[in-house]
């Protein structure tokens, strides 16, 4: 089964899992990382910074990136 990992990036922090999850396929990697997000996605939004940028990726064996989910906060003025 492929191999995969997660990385998370808010602002200048970037941390990528250690050891790596297993998937079938692609679309259970998405599947579990949609889940894990939506897990996540309150505490990061009390925290996001005006004009900040949160991502989750999902990397492969090679830790290039398949996946990325971003949540940006933006000032429109």
């Amino acid at each position: 089964m492929p191999l995969y990992f997660f990385r998370i990036r808010n602002g200048r922090y970037s941390g990528c899992a250690d050891q790596a999850s297993e998937f079938a396929d692609r679309d259970l990697a998405w599947k579990e990382m949609t889940s894990v997000c939506a897990d996540m996605a309150a505490g990061i939004a009390r925290k996001l910074q005006e004009n900040s940028e949160w991502h989750m990726e999902l990397l492969d064996e090679t830790k290039e990136p398949v996946f990325r989910i971003r949540i940006v906060a933006e000032t429109l003025d």
